[in-house]
């Protein structure tokens, strides 16, 4: 067992200040409101400027969450970033974000799991700070899938919106953390349903940006079993009941796959942090965006166990359970 354990210092979140509304969409593909908020429970996305790129997004996030902490970014010695709508093929759009808060020591890189983008980028950055190898980390999840939607089909433009958010990461004995960390991390995916949800593009493949396109049904589906089997994986490995979790913090994607996910598990709708009524599902950067908020509003205050959640394109899902 390693002497470090990963603390959540501080969070930050940030949204582009256009904003598209269901009557905006109305006016644009065959929709309402009332349709809109009855299926997803979205009211509002956030849509980036033009010119305005994920890294702007994510800069904007990271030095809010630096800002919290009390830090500068020359603190920072790692940048673990999830984004499935990337600046460039390559560089990766982590060492974009170091280049213009003016880091120059430490690593940075991207990870690509869509919506469990910020799952999976927590893994990665708590593995390397434990191993004691950094000191502190960016954790950011951070896209601008308005650039991927197909503004015609309205049974995917409808859902999902632009922004960012990130966490610093802080390493600290075990002994001097105060029960505080990161407690537990499951990750899974399953290649065989990459189908259900997926870009129909790529350089390798067709040379072009492509278009979001979903089998919302069934991805709905696989969501609620999944993200339920890997929430018991990791309460499991934490050795924690299901009564104990403070505060349910999940993928804003849908808000009756939040609901389902939360009364398969017995969760009360009012342990759920839910925001995706203000900027509908934003992938990567859903659940640090929402961690913000309720971290921002008081509901979610130190020495609570908290517990993320997120399942995208793959499939991939996973959780993680922290001590604030």
């Amino acid at each position: 067992m390693s002497a470090y354990v990963s603390v959540v210092r501080s969070v930050g979140g940030y949204l582009p200040a256009r904003v598209l509304t269901n009557d905006d969409l109305g006016r644009m593909v065959q929709t309402s409101d009332d349709w809109i908020v009855e299926r997803t429970g979205i009211r509002r996305r956030h849509i980036a400027a033009d010119g305005e790129t994920t890294s702007d997004l994510a800069v904007q996030a990271s030095r809010r969450a630096l800002e919290a902490a009390g830090l500068e970014p020359s603190d920072i010695d790692l940048i673990v970033l999830a984004t499935a709508t990337p600046d460039y093929t390559f560089p990766s759009t982590a060492t974009v974000v170091q280049g213009a808060l003016g880091i120059t020591h430490g690593a940075a890189f991207d990870i690509h799991a869509v919506c469990s983008g910020f799952i999976y980028a927590l893994s990665m950055a708590d593995n390397c700070l434990v191993r004691g190898q950094f000191e502190r980390a960016l954790v950011i999840g951070a896209e601008t899938f308005s650039r991927i939607i197909d503004w015609s089909d309205r049974a995917t433009c409808v859902l999902f919106g632009d922004g960012a958010g990130a966490v610093v990461l802080e390493r600290r004995l075990v002994a001097e953390a105060d029960g505080r960390g990161i407690k537990a991390v499951h990750l899974r995916s399953d290649g065989r349903y990459r189908d259900l949800l997926y870009v129909d593009g790529g350089p390798s493949k067709t040379r072009t940006v492509g278009h979001l396109r979903m089998q919302g049904n069934q991805v709905f589906r696989h969501a609620v079993t999944k993200i339920s089997e890997s929430v018991r994986e990791t309460l499991a490995q934490a050795q924690v009941d299901i009564s104990e979790v403070d505060w349910f913090v999940p993928h804003q994607a849908n808000q009756r796959i939040l609901s389902a996910v939360a009364e398969r598990l017995g969760l009360a709708e009012s342990r759920i942090v839910s925001t995706v009524a203000d900027h509908g599902n934003t992938s990567a950067a859903s659940v640090p965006l929402a961690m913000d908020v309720a971290l921002r509003d008081g509901r979610i205050r130190p020495g609570q166990l908290v517990l993320l959640e997120a399942i995208g394109g793959g499939l991939t899902w996973g959780s993680a359970l922290i001590r604030i």
